[in-house]
């Protein structure tokens, strides 16, 4: 595969990434100003410029690298992260419900928008057609797998502050707990234990069962909605 191939091929997945992600980090920086802290708009966080939020490992090198090597399969990426005072806001437990959902949200937007936009193709023609379809189909895959990921109940996510808003306080104090070991959590359902499966012969895929069916399904039913197939 030559550079021109190459660079084509990395194109139709880091743009609908870096709009992805980016965009859901600059949503939860707008809720949280709108609902009384201004910590991340003071800090010029508050933008859908997609440079003011990019982690150039992050956000553009392992979600790309990921996808590619499993052929769209698999997704994880982060943005920097916009920090959020939650004792600032108006009414911090409701709020951090709709603060932590303002990013899952943008994607379902996204990937609405993107479903959407199918309807403007004829107006193009050839190549350029061709390269704004694969966009738009990655598009809708990305913001779903990142919808989907993002609201499993375990913090750091955001629908583990969702759960810890929701419960009753006895018990979101149990689970906000779980925050520091979280990362390792999730990291270790996604890429441990599919490792220790494939050794034991098992498919132990917790990825696809947890973040890629759901994905899969609500895709073909924003497509559905559209008129799309």
């Amino acid at each position: 595969m030559d550079a021109n191939s190459i660079l084509l091929a990395a194109s139709v997945w880091v743009i609908p990434i870096l709009l992805a992600v980016t965009l859901h980090e600059a949503a939860h920086g707008w809720a949280a100003w709108r609902l009384g802290d201004d910590t991340a708009y003071v800090m010029g966080r508050v933008s859908f410029n997609p440079l003011r939020h990019i982690d150039f490992f992050g956000t553009v090198l392992l979600p790309a690298g990921l996808l590619y090597l499993s052929g769209g399969k698999i997704m994880f990426g982060f943005a920097k992260p916009v920090p959020v005072n939650f004792g600032r806001l108006h009414k911090p437990r409701r709020d951090m419900v709709l603060v932590a959902f303002a990013g899952p949200g943008t994607n379902l937007l996204l990937a609405a928008f993107s479903a959407a936009l199918f309807h403007a193709l004829p107006f193009l023609s050839g190549d350029l057609q061709q390269w704004v379809g694969h966009n738009l189909y990655n598009s809708v895959w990305i913001n779903m797998l990142l919808c989907v990921f993002n609201l499993l109940p375990i913090p750091p996510l955001d629908g583990g502050r969702i759960a810890v808003g929701l419960l009753p306080r006895a018990l979101g104090m149990r689970l906000a707990r779980l925050e520091r070991a979280g990362f390792f959590i999730i990291l270790g359902a996604i890429f441990i234990v599919p490792w220790i499966g494939a050794r034991l012969g098992l498919e132990l895929n917790v990825f696809w069962w947890l973040i890629g069916a759901p994905a899969e399904f609500l895709s073909d039913a924003v497509f559905t909605l559209f008129g799309i197939k």
